[in-house]
């Protein structure tokens, strides 16, 4: 077939080249120069399936309710006359009671086992350099009941086959040398040696540019401005030069964008933007700065050494599809990458980013076909865009293919 995949994000790369080599003719249109220039750009480089425990989860409402009125809070929704954004509030209210959280987490778990070792196997097969590392991710806490909760949560994620490990502070420390200036302040940690670590972006530049030695054509620059439907069937996506590309499928992965191009056809798809910051900090070889990805609980942040660079990234501020990013929500990235991490020379150009996630209320993303037969989306993964990519395009390419996939749809399927 001739496909057509909307969006060369890390989400729309790893679609295109899962169904190019199932043979299809593959097209992917994007309005960015180049492949992986939005949310895929400078994320946190986290391929963590132990983040697998959704925002939405019953220690969320009350956590929002004291964050409230804190600029620099870990989540940060501001309070505006959106329809949209009131109603996926709502809806999160909703997963976040106990049975919603605990089937989200083992729809994630599974998705992110999957993804990951997708990614292990592209890896393997083209020989692809992203700045990988395979120390795990550790994620430390400074309060003994978040402490608590982390490990109840440890328990529910190994059910499901993510193994994850409790560490004292002493151990911590073992494990990451660069946390030994913040050992005190610890109350211990969860450690998932399984986890990786790596740059997005390169990854999916690196991944396109082999799409393109199979024949995937990249209509780079291009956007996208509506779907047209003929009895049932779309057959052509107009971009806003006024030209029609036509196929026999068209693949949504346009992130929190795919919402406003699917809505005229009487699609909803519960996603909204979920504003997230980073800075990239480059470091020496004599810098103590980690190499096991870390994530700091309490602040909702997470540092990924990428070569000579670490990026710190994280929060989420509800504030529409405004990508301008908030000093103060930048400074406090900063702030508390010093805290940690003494040794860290912040320079005095620091490169700051704010990208949007596509959120959904439950954190599970919508992967499969609509009620149109040939149109499928890919997207609403959050915070785990990174994490679910190669999963999801592989999981959809199965899809379009009518195989059966390698593990259930249903979680993941458009309603």
């Amino acid at each position: 077939m001739r496909i057509v995949v909307l969006g060369a994000g890390v989400v729309g790369v790893t679609t295109a080249w899962y169904l190019a080599q199932s043979g299809h003719e593959v097209i992917v249109a994007d309005r960015q120069p180049l492949p992986g220039l939005e949310t895929s750009f400078a994320n946190g480089g986290q391929v963590s399936v132990s983040h697998a425990e959704p925002w939405a989860n019953p220690m969320a409402p009350l956590q929002v309710l004291r964050w409230l009125g804190q600029e620099d809070a870990p989540l940060l929704w501001r309070w505006r006359c959106d329809p949209a954004l009131w109603r996926w509030g709502i809806a999160f209210l909703r997963e976040c009671l106990p049975a919603r959280t605990r089937a989200n987490i083992g729809a994630l778990v599974r998705l992110g086992l999957y993804s990951r070792d997708c990614l292990d196997a592209l890896r393997r097969e083209l020989c692809l350099d992203y700045d990988h590392l395979g120390h795990g991710i550790l994620h430390i806490y400074t309060n003994i009941h978040a402490f608590g909760h982390a490990r109840d949560q440890a328990d529910v994620m190994a059910r499901y086959g993510c193994e994850r490990f409790q560490c004292t502070p002493e151990r911590c420390v073992e494990i990451e040398p660069a946390l030994r200036d913040f050992q005190s302040y610890l109350a211990g940690g969860i450690h998932t040696p399984t986890d990786e670590s790596g740059d997005a972006h390169r990854f999916t530049r690196a991944l396109a540019d082999h799409c393109a030695t199979r024949g995937v054509i990249f209509r780079m620059g291009e956007t996208v401005v509506s779907l047209e439907e003929v009895q049932g069937k779309v057959v052509a996506a107009r971009l806003l030069t006024g030209e029609r590309l036509h196929a026999d499928a068209f693949v949504v992965a346009l992130g929190c964008r795919s919402t406003a191009l699917v809505r005229p056809l009487g699609i909803r798809l519960p996603v909204y933007p979920a504003k997230g910051y980073s800075l990239t900090i480059p470091v020496e070889p004599e810098d103590l700065v980690p190499t096991v990805s870390i994530t700091d609980d309490s602040r909702k942040i997470v540092f990924s050494r990428l070569g000579d660079r670490l990026r710190v990234a994280g929060t989420a501020e509800f504030s529409g599809y405004n990508t301008a990013p908030n000093p103060l929500r930048a400074a406090a990235l900063a702030r508390r990458a010093v805290e940690i991490f003494p040794d860290i020379r912040l320079p005095d150009d620091l490169a700051h980013w704010s990208g949007l996630r596509p959120a959904t209320p439950g954190n599970v993303p919508i992967i499969g076909s609509t009620g149109l037969g040939n149109l499928y989306v890919n997207t609403g993964h959050g915070t785990l865009g990174w994490t679910l990519a190669c999963g999801s395009g592989r999981l959809l390419a199965d899809l379009v293919n009518g195989k059966p996939p390698a593990l259930p749809p249903e979680p993941y399927r458009p309603r």
